[in-house]
Protein backbone atom coordinates (compact mmCIF):
# COMPACT_ATOMS: atom_id res chain seq x y z
CA UNK A 1 0.00 0.00 0.00
CA UNK A 2 1.26 3.45 -0.88
CA UNK A 3 1.16 6.02 1.94
CA UNK A 4 0.57 9.68 1.30
CA UNK A 5 3.47 11.93 2.48
CA UNK A 6 2.82 13.76 5.74
CA UNK A 7 4.64 16.47 7.72
CA UNK A 8 7.51 15.10 9.75
CA UNK A 9 7.47 15.67 13.52
CA UNK A 10 9.65 18.42 15.00
CA UNK A 11 12.38 17.11 17.35
CA UNK A 12 12.31 18.53 20.87
CA UNK A 13 14.31 21.71 21.25
CA UNK A 14 14.51 22.34 17.54
CA UNK A 15 12.53 25.50 16.68
CA UNK A 16 12.35 24.53 13.06
CA UNK A 17 10.61 21.61 11.34
CA UNK A 18 12.60 19.10 9.42
CA UNK A 19 12.46 19.73 5.72
CA UNK A 20 10.22 17.18 3.96
CA UNK A 21 12.05 15.17 1.34
CA UNK A 22 11.07 14.85 -2.28
CA UNK A 23 8.60 11.95 -2.66
CA UNK A 24 7.02 10.31 -5.70
CA UNK A 25 3.61 8.85 -4.96
CA UNK A 26 1.44 6.68 -7.19
CA UNK A 27 -2.22 7.62 -7.44
CA UNK A 28 -4.57 5.27 -5.55
CA UNK A 29 -6.23 2.81 -7.90
CA UNK A 30 -3.51 2.95 -10.54
CA UNK A 31 -2.08 -0.29 -11.86
CA UNK A 32 1.28 -1.45 -13.00
CA UNK A 33 0.08 -2.23 -16.49
CA UNK A 34 0.12 0.57 -19.06
CA UNK A 35 0.77 4.16 -18.20
CA UNK A 36 -0.17 5.46 -14.79
CA UNK A 37 -0.69 8.99 -13.58
CA UNK A 38 1.69 10.19 -10.88
CA UNK A 39 2.19 13.38 -8.94
CA UNK A 40 5.19 14.95 -7.16
CA UNK A 41 5.32 16.58 -3.78
CA UNK A 42 7.97 19.26 -4.10
CA UNK A 43 10.58 19.64 -1.46
CA UNK A 44 11.21 22.84 0.41
CA UNK A 45 13.94 24.97 -1.14
CA UNK A 46 17.29 24.18 0.41
CA UNK A 47 19.30 26.92 1.98
CA UNK A 48 21.54 28.77 -0.42
CA UNK A 49 19.49 27.81 -3.44
CA UNK A 50 18.13 30.63 -5.54
CA UNK A 51 14.37 30.57 -6.30
CA UNK A 52 13.42 30.16 -9.93
CA UNK A 53 11.83 33.61 -10.19
CA UNK A 54 14.30 35.63 -8.20
CA UNK A 55 15.30 39.22 -8.83
CA UNK A 56 18.17 37.97 -10.91
CA UNK A 57 15.73 36.06 -13.17
CA UNK A 58 13.14 38.55 -14.37
CA UNK A 59 10.13 36.99 -16.15
CA UNK A 60 10.19 39.70 -18.81
CA UNK A 61 12.13 42.82 -19.79
CA UNK A 62 9.72 45.10 -17.89
CA UNK A 63 8.93 42.89 -14.90
CA UNK A 64 11.46 44.56 -12.54
CA UNK A 65 10.13 48.09 -13.11
CA UNK A 66 6.51 46.99 -12.85
CA UNK A 67 7.13 45.06 -9.62
CA UNK A 68 8.87 48.00 -7.95
CA UNK A 69 6.07 50.36 -8.90
CA UNK A 70 3.45 47.98 -7.51
CA UNK A 71 5.36 47.59 -4.23
CA UNK A 72 5.71 51.39 -3.83
CA UNK A 73 1.99 51.82 -4.41
CA UNK A 74 1.15 49.23 -1.76
CA UNK A 75 3.54 50.67 0.86
CA UNK A 76 2.67 54.35 0.37
CA UNK A 77 -1.01 53.92 -0.38
CA UNK A 78 -0.66 56.25 -3.33
CA UNK A 79 -2.61 55.48 -6.46
CA UNK A 80 -0.41 54.31 -9.27
CA UNK A 81 -0.56 56.39 -12.40
CA UNK A 82 -1.65 54.35 -15.43
CA UNK A 83 1.18 53.51 -17.75
CA UNK A 84 1.07 54.92 -21.21
CA UNK A 85 0.71 52.22 -23.85
CA UNK A 86 3.60 52.14 -26.23
CA UNK A 87 4.01 51.12 -29.85
CA UNK A 88 4.31 47.40 -29.04
CA UNK A 89 0.86 47.34 -27.41
CA UNK A 90 -0.92 49.02 -30.33
CA UNK A 91 0.95 46.82 -32.76
CA UNK A 92 -0.50 43.72 -31.06
CA UNK A 93 -4.00 45.22 -31.17
CA UNK A 94 -3.62 45.96 -34.88
CA UNK A 95 -2.41 42.45 -35.67
CA UNK A 96 -5.33 40.92 -33.78
CA UNK A 97 -7.87 43.11 -35.60
CA UNK A 98 -6.33 42.26 -38.96
CA UNK A 99 -6.49 38.52 -38.18
CA UNK A 100 -10.21 38.75 -37.32
CA UNK A 101 -11.01 40.72 -40.49
CA UNK A 102 -8.97 38.38 -42.70
CA UNK A 103 -10.69 35.29 -41.25
CA UNK A 104 -14.12 36.77 -41.83
CA UNK A 105 -13.23 37.62 -45.46
CA UNK A 106 -12.01 34.08 -46.13
CA UNK A 107 -15.25 32.58 -44.76
CA UNK A 108 -17.41 34.97 -46.83
CA UNK A 109 -15.44 34.21 -50.02
CA UNK A 110 -15.73 30.44 -49.41
CA UNK A 111 -19.51 30.66 -48.97
CA UNK A 112 -19.90 32.77 -52.12
CA UNK A 113 -17.73 30.38 -54.14
CA UNK A 114 -19.71 27.34 -53.00
CA UNK A 115 -23.00 29.05 -53.82
CA UNK A 116 -21.75 29.94 -57.28
CA UNK A 117 -20.60 26.35 -57.90
CA UNK A 118 -23.99 24.97 -56.90
CA UNK A 119 -26.09 27.39 -58.95
CA UNK A 120 -24.26 28.38 -62.10
CA UNK A 121 -21.08 26.42 -62.70
CA UNK A 122 -21.18 23.62 -65.30
CA UNK A 123 -20.94 20.15 -63.81
CA UNK A 124 -17.95 18.09 -64.97
CA UNK A 125 -19.88 14.91 -65.72
CA UNK A 126 -23.16 14.10 -67.35
CA UNK A 127 -25.59 16.41 -69.05
CA UNK A 128 -26.12 20.12 -68.69
CA UNK A 129 -27.23 22.14 -65.69
CA UNK A 130 -29.62 25.07 -65.58
CA UNK A 131 -30.51 27.05 -62.47
CA UNK A 132 -28.82 24.43 -60.32
CA UNK A 133 -30.83 21.56 -61.85
CA UNK A 134 -29.70 18.84 -64.25
CA UNK A 135 -31.16 18.85 -67.74
CA UNK A 136 -30.95 16.46 -70.65
CA UNK A 137 -31.52 12.75 -71.07
CA UNK A 138 -30.82 10.47 -68.12
CA UNK A 139 -31.86 7.13 -66.62
CA UNK A 140 -32.69 6.16 -63.03
CA UNK A 141 -32.50 2.60 -61.71
CA UNK A 142 -33.90 2.10 -58.22
CA UNK A 143 -33.04 -1.21 -56.53
CA UNK A 144 -34.64 -2.61 -53.38
CA UNK A 145 -33.18 -5.47 -51.34
CA UNK A 146 -36.41 -6.33 -49.55
CA UNK A 147 -35.95 -7.51 -45.96
CA UNK A 148 -32.15 -7.30 -46.02
CA UNK A 149 -30.19 -5.91 -43.09
CA UNK A 150 -26.52 -5.65 -42.10
CA UNK A 151 -26.49 -9.19 -40.69
CA UNK A 152 -27.76 -10.56 -44.00
CA UNK A 153 -24.76 -9.02 -45.73
CA UNK A 154 -22.36 -10.29 -43.08
CA UNK A 155 -23.69 -13.85 -43.28
CA UNK A 156 -23.63 -13.85 -47.08
CA UNK A 157 -20.12 -12.42 -47.22
CA UNK A 158 -18.79 -15.07 -44.84
CA UNK A 159 -20.65 -17.86 -46.63
CA UNK A 160 -19.18 -16.81 -49.96
CA UNK A 161 -15.66 -16.57 -48.58
CA UNK A 162 -15.86 -19.98 -46.89
CA UNK A 163 -17.65 -21.90 -49.63
CA UNK A 164 -15.41 -20.67 -52.47
CA UNK A 165 -12.08 -20.37 -50.66
CA UNK A 166 -11.86 -16.60 -50.96
CA UNK A 167 -9.65 -14.54 -48.62
CA UNK A 168 -11.22 -12.98 -45.54
CA UNK A 169 -10.95 -9.48 -47.00
CA UNK A 170 -13.00 -10.36 -50.10
CA UNK A 171 -16.28 -8.42 -50.13
CA UNK A 172 -19.54 -8.31 -52.07
CA UNK A 173 -20.19 -5.76 -54.79
CA UNK A 174 -22.80 -4.26 -52.47
CA UNK A 175 -20.15 -3.71 -49.79
CA UNK A 176 -18.15 -1.55 -52.16
CA UNK A 177 -21.03 0.89 -52.59
CA UNK A 178 -22.40 1.16 -49.06
CA UNK A 179 -22.75 4.79 -48.01
CA UNK A 180 -25.42 4.78 -45.30
CA UNK A 181 -28.96 3.72 -44.49
CA UNK A 182 -32.52 4.88 -45.04
CA UNK A 183 -35.34 5.30 -42.54
CA UNK A 184 -38.75 4.02 -43.64
CA UNK A 185 -40.60 3.97 -40.33
CA UNK A 186 -44.32 3.25 -40.56
CA UNK A 187 -46.89 5.61 -39.07
CA UNK A 188 -48.72 2.70 -37.45
CA UNK A 189 -45.93 0.53 -36.07
CA UNK A 190 -42.32 0.57 -34.94
CA UNK A 191 -41.83 -2.42 -37.26
CA UNK A 192 -42.21 -1.33 -40.89
CA UNK A 193 -43.65 -3.65 -43.52
CA UNK A 194 -42.86 -3.67 -47.24
CA UNK A 195 -45.94 -1.64 -48.14
CA UNK A 196 -45.20 1.27 -45.80
CA UNK A 197 -41.50 1.06 -46.71
CA UNK A 198 -42.15 1.18 -50.47
CA UNK A 199 -44.69 3.99 -50.04
CA UNK A 200 -41.92 5.98 -48.35
CA UNK A 201 -39.64 5.24 -51.33
CA UNK A 202 -42.18 5.92 -54.07
CA UNK A 203 -44.10 8.85 -52.60
CA UNK A 204 -41.64 10.34 -50.15
CA UNK A 205 -44.34 10.10 -47.49
CA UNK A 206 -44.69 7.89 -44.40
CA UNK A 207 -47.84 5.80 -44.12
CA UNK A 208 -49.33 2.86 -42.25
CA UNK A 209 -48.38 -0.79 -42.62
CA UNK A 210 -50.22 -2.27 -45.60
CA UNK A 211 -50.70 1.05 -47.40
CA UNK A 212 -50.10 0.93 -51.16
CA UNK A 213 -49.17 4.52 -52.05
CA UNK A 214 -51.93 6.03 -49.95
CA UNK A 215 -51.51 8.34 -46.97
CA UNK A 216 -52.87 7.65 -43.47
CA UNK A 217 -56.12 9.41 -44.46
CA UNK A 218 -56.39 7.04 -47.48
CA UNK A 219 -55.68 9.76 -50.04
CA UNK A 220 -53.46 8.52 -52.90
CA UNK A 221 -49.97 10.00 -53.18
CA UNK A 222 -48.16 10.48 -56.46
CA UNK A 223 -45.19 8.17 -57.03
CA UNK A 224 -41.81 8.75 -58.63
CA UNK A 225 -42.68 6.24 -61.36
CA UNK A 226 -45.91 8.07 -62.20
CA UNK A 227 -44.04 11.38 -62.26
CA UNK A 228 -41.44 9.90 -64.61
CA UNK A 229 -44.15 8.59 -66.93
CA UNK A 230 -45.92 11.96 -67.03
CA UNK A 231 -42.58 13.60 -67.83
CA UNK A 232 -42.16 11.35 -70.87
CA UNK A 233 -39.90 8.66 -69.46
CA UNK A 234 -40.43 4.94 -70.00
CA UNK A 235 -40.98 2.88 -66.85
CA UNK A 236 -40.52 -0.68 -65.67
CA UNK A 237 -40.70 -3.12 -62.74
CA UNK A 238 -38.59 -6.29 -62.24
CA UNK A 239 -39.23 -8.56 -59.22
CA UNK A 240 -38.98 -12.19 -58.11
CA UNK A 241 -42.24 -12.19 -56.14
CA UNK A 242 -45.67 -11.49 -57.55
CA UNK A 243 -45.67 -8.36 -59.66
CA UNK A 244 -48.69 -7.37 -57.56
CA UNK A 245 -46.81 -7.67 -54.27
CA UNK A 246 -46.36 -4.68 -51.98
CA UNK A 247 -43.08 -3.22 -53.22
CA UNK A 248 -43.81 -3.16 -56.98
CA UNK A 249 -47.43 -2.21 -56.35
CA UNK A 250 -46.42 0.94 -54.45
CA UNK A 251 -44.84 2.40 -57.59
CA UNK A 252 -47.79 1.89 -59.95
CA UNK A 253 -51.01 1.40 -57.95
CA UNK A 254 -53.05 2.90 -55.12
CA UNK A 255 -55.15 0.74 -52.77
CA UNK A 256 -55.90 0.89 -49.07
CA UNK A 257 -54.31 -2.47 -48.29
CA UNK A 258 -51.68 -4.66 -49.86
CA UNK A 259 -53.99 -7.71 -49.95
CA UNK A 260 -56.04 -6.12 -52.74
CA UNK A 261 -53.81 -7.71 -55.37
CA UNK A 262 -56.63 -8.29 -57.87
CA UNK A 263 -57.22 -4.55 -58.05
CA UNK A 264 -53.46 -3.89 -58.16
CA UNK A 265 -53.14 -6.14 -61.22
CA UNK A 266 -55.87 -4.18 -63.01
CA UNK A 267 -54.20 -0.84 -62.26
CA UNK A 268 -50.79 -2.10 -63.38
CA UNK A 269 -52.07 -2.93 -66.88
CA UNK A 270 -53.75 0.43 -67.31
CA UNK A 271 -57.02 0.67 -65.34
CA UNK A 272 -55.44 3.50 -63.44
CA UNK A 273 -56.52 7.10 -62.74
CA UNK A 274 -53.56 8.24 -64.87
CA UNK A 275 -54.01 5.58 -67.53
CA UNK A 276 -51.21 3.12 -68.27
CA UNK A 277 -48.09 4.11 -66.33
CA UNK A 278 -46.01 0.96 -66.90
CA UNK A 279 -44.13 -0.02 -70.05
CA UNK A 280 -42.51 -3.20 -68.76
CA UNK A 281 -43.22 -5.78 -66.04
CA UNK A 282 -41.21 -8.94 -65.35
CA UNK A 283 -41.81 -11.24 -62.38
CA UNK A 284 -44.29 -13.71 -60.92
CA UNK A 285 -47.94 -13.62 -59.81
CA UNK A 286 -49.81 -14.96 -62.83
CA UNK A 287 -52.71 -16.14 -60.65
CA UNK A 288 -53.94 -12.57 -60.09
CA UNK A 289 -54.20 -12.01 -63.84
CA UNK A 290 -56.29 -15.11 -64.65
CA UNK A 291 -60.07 -15.44 -64.15
CA UNK A 292 -61.22 -17.65 -61.30
CA UNK A 293 -62.75 -19.99 -63.85
CA UNK A 294 -59.30 -21.09 -65.06
CA UNK A 295 -56.65 -23.32 -63.55
CA UNK A 296 -53.98 -21.54 -61.57
CA UNK A 297 -56.14 -18.52 -60.74
CA UNK A 298 -56.30 -16.89 -57.31
CA UNK A 299 -58.63 -14.05 -58.26
CA UNK A 300 -61.95 -13.52 -56.53
CA UNK A 301 -63.73 -12.75 -59.79
CA UNK A 302 -63.81 -13.90 -63.39
CA UNK A 303 -61.91 -10.98 -64.91
CA UNK A 304 -59.17 -11.95 -67.33
CA UNK A 305 -56.50 -9.32 -66.76
CA UNK A 306 -54.13 -10.94 -69.27
CA UNK A 307 -56.68 -10.31 -72.02
CA UNK A 308 -57.21 -6.80 -70.64
CA UNK A 309 -53.46 -6.17 -70.90
CA UNK A 310 -53.38 -7.42 -74.48
CA UNK A 311 -56.23 -5.07 -75.39
CA UNK A 312 -54.18 -2.20 -73.99
CA UNK A 313 -51.25 -3.14 -76.25
CA UNK A 314 -49.10 -5.33 -73.98
CA UNK A 315 -46.92 -8.08 -75.37
CA UNK A 316 -47.43 -11.08 -73.05
CA UNK A 317 -44.93 -13.86 -72.27
CA UNK A 318 -45.52 -16.48 -69.61
CA UNK A 319 -42.75 -19.10 -69.68
CA UNK A 320 -39.04 -19.64 -70.11
CA UNK A 321 -39.35 -20.16 -73.84
CA UNK A 322 -41.13 -16.85 -74.20
CA UNK A 323 -38.51 -15.14 -72.05
CA UNK A 324 -35.66 -16.56 -74.10
CA UNK A 325 -37.42 -15.20 -77.17
CA UNK A 326 -36.90 -11.71 -75.78
CA UNK A 327 -33.17 -12.20 -76.51
CA UNK A 328 -32.16 -10.28 -73.39
CA UNK A 329 -34.20 -7.26 -74.45
CA UNK A 330 -33.07 -6.71 -78.03
CA UNK A 331 -35.98 -6.04 -80.36
CA UNK A 332 -38.62 -6.16 -77.60
CA UNK A 333 -41.94 -4.53 -78.40
CA UNK A 334 -43.22 -2.44 -75.51
CA UNK A 335 -45.33 -2.45 -73.44
CA UNK A 336 -44.27 -5.87 -72.17
CA UNK A 337 -45.90 -8.11 -69.53
CA UNK A 338 -43.79 -11.11 -68.56
CA UNK A 339 -45.15 -13.36 -65.78
CA UNK A 340 -43.22 -16.58 -65.25
CA UNK A 341 -44.76 -18.17 -62.15
CA UNK A 342 -48.24 -18.63 -60.73
CA UNK A 343 -47.16 -16.93 -57.51
CA UNK A 344 -43.55 -16.19 -56.53
CA UNK A 345 -40.54 -17.30 -58.54
CA UNK A 346 -38.79 -19.99 -56.45
CA UNK A 347 -35.91 -19.15 -54.14
CA UNK A 348 -32.63 -18.88 -56.03
CA UNK A 349 -31.23 -21.92 -54.20
CA UNK A 350 -34.05 -23.94 -55.83
CA UNK A 351 -34.49 -21.95 -59.06
CA UNK A 352 -30.94 -22.61 -60.18
CA UNK A 353 -31.95 -26.29 -60.47
CA UNK A 354 -34.97 -25.27 -62.57
CA UNK A 355 -33.22 -22.80 -64.81
CA UNK A 356 -35.09 -24.14 -67.83
CA UNK A 357 -38.38 -23.07 -66.22
CA UNK A 358 -37.73 -19.74 -64.48
CA UNK A 359 -35.44 -16.82 -65.42
CA UNK A 360 -33.19 -15.35 -62.73
CA UNK A 361 -33.31 -11.85 -61.28
CA UNK A 362 -30.09 -10.99 -63.10
CA UNK A 363 -31.46 -12.19 -66.44
CA UNK A 364 -34.68 -10.23 -66.04
CA UNK A 365 -32.79 -7.09 -64.95
CA UNK A 366 -30.47 -7.19 -67.96
CA UNK A 367 -33.42 -7.82 -70.29
CA UNK A 368 -35.31 -4.84 -68.89
CA UNK A 369 -32.29 -2.52 -69.10
CA UNK A 370 -31.64 -3.38 -72.75
CA UNK A 371 -35.31 -3.18 -73.74
CA UNK A 372 -35.77 0.25 -72.14
CA UNK A 373 -32.46 1.55 -73.50
CA UNK A 374 -33.37 0.53 -77.05
CA UNK A 375 -36.88 1.93 -76.73
CA UNK A 376 -35.54 5.35 -75.66
CA UNK A 377 -32.73 5.46 -78.24
CA UNK A 378 -34.38 8.22 -80.29
CA UNK A 379 -35.99 10.01 -77.34
CA UNK A 380 -34.71 12.98 -75.38
CA UNK A 381 -36.02 11.24 -72.25
CA UNK A 382 -34.62 8.18 -70.51
CA UNK A 383 -36.28 5.59 -68.32
CA UNK A 384 -37.11 4.72 -64.70
CA UNK A 385 -36.69 1.09 -63.64
CA UNK A 386 -37.34 -0.47 -60.23
CA UNK A 387 -35.58 -3.80 -59.57
CA UNK A 388 -36.31 -5.74 -56.39
CA UNK A 389 -34.50 -8.64 -54.76
CA UNK A 390 -37.86 -9.65 -53.40
CA UNK A 391 -37.38 -12.97 -51.67
CA UNK A 392 -34.60 -12.00 -49.29
CA UNK A 393 -37.58 -10.89 -47.23
CA UNK A 394 -39.35 -14.25 -47.45
CA UNK A 395 -36.24 -16.16 -46.44
CA UNK A 396 -35.90 -13.91 -43.40
CA UNK A 397 -39.52 -14.42 -42.39
CA UNK A 398 -39.05 -18.16 -42.80
CA UNK A 399 -35.79 -18.18 -40.78
CA UNK A 400 -34.13 -19.91 -43.70
CA UNK A 401 -30.43 -18.84 -43.77
CA UNK A 402 -29.60 -21.05 -46.76
CA UNK A 403 -32.28 -19.44 -48.89
CA UNK A 404 -31.35 -15.99 -47.62
CA UNK A 405 -27.66 -16.09 -48.52
CA UNK A 406 -28.48 -17.29 -52.04
CA UNK A 407 -31.09 -14.55 -52.45
CA UNK A 408 -28.55 -11.92 -51.37
CA UNK A 409 -25.98 -13.37 -53.77
CA UNK A 410 -28.53 -13.22 -56.61
CA UNK A 411 -29.29 -9.60 -55.76
CA UNK A 412 -25.56 -8.79 -55.59
CA UNK A 413 -25.13 -10.24 -59.08
CA UNK A 414 -28.00 -8.16 -60.46
CA UNK A 415 -26.56 -5.07 -58.75
CA UNK A 416 -23.23 -5.72 -60.46
CA UNK A 417 -24.95 -6.07 -63.86
CA UNK A 418 -26.65 -2.70 -63.40
CA UNK A 419 -23.29 -1.08 -62.62
CA UNK A 420 -21.82 -2.64 -65.76
CA UNK A 421 -24.73 -1.32 -67.82
CA UNK A 422 -24.26 2.21 -66.50
CA UNK A 423 -20.52 2.06 -67.18
CA UNK A 424 -21.11 1.06 -70.83
CA UNK A 425 -24.11 3.27 -71.57
CA UNK A 426 -23.48 6.68 -73.10
CA UNK A 427 -26.55 8.15 -71.38
CA UNK A 428 -26.09 9.62 -67.94
CA UNK A 429 -27.58 7.26 -65.34
CA UNK A 430 -28.03 6.94 -61.60
CA UNK A 431 -28.36 3.81 -59.48
CA UNK A 432 -29.95 4.07 -56.04
CA UNK A 433 -30.14 0.92 -53.92
CA UNK A 434 -31.58 0.45 -50.46
CA UNK A 435 -33.54 -1.89 -48.19
CA UNK A 436 -37.01 -1.25 -46.84
CA UNK A 437 -36.67 -3.16 -43.55
CA UNK A 438 -35.05 -6.23 -42.02
CA UNK A 439 -36.89 -9.49 -41.35
CA UNK A 440 -36.45 -12.62 -39.28
CA UNK A 441 -34.26 -11.29 -36.49
CA UNK A 442 -31.18 -12.82 -38.08
CA UNK A 443 -28.12 -12.96 -35.82
CA UNK A 444 -24.69 -14.46 -36.42
CA UNK A 445 -22.54 -15.59 -33.49
CA UNK A 446 -20.59 -18.54 -32.13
Amino acid sequence: MHKRPTSLPTPAGDPKRLQPQEQRVQQPGSHSTGLSHTYWRSRTMARGEEPLLSQGRPSSDRSDDRSMEEEDALLTGQKQEPRKQGWAFWREIGLFAWAVIATALVIILAVLYQHQQQTSSPKPSGGEWKNGRPTGKRNLIFMVSDGMGPTSLSLTRSFRQTSTGLPIDDVLVLDQHLIGSSRTRSTSSLVTDSAAGATAFSCGQKSYNGAISVLPNRDPCGTVLEAAKRAGYLTGLVVTTRITDATPACFAAHVNHREEEDKIAEQEVGEHPLGRVLDLMLGGGRCHFLPNTSDGSCRHDDRNVVNLAKKKGFTYVSDRKGFDGLNFGTGVKLPLLGIFADTDIPYEVDRRNMDDVYPSLDEMARTALTALKDATEDSDKGFFLMIEGSRIDHAGHGNDPVAQVHEVLAYDKAFSSVLDFLARDDVEGVLVGTSDHETGGLATAR
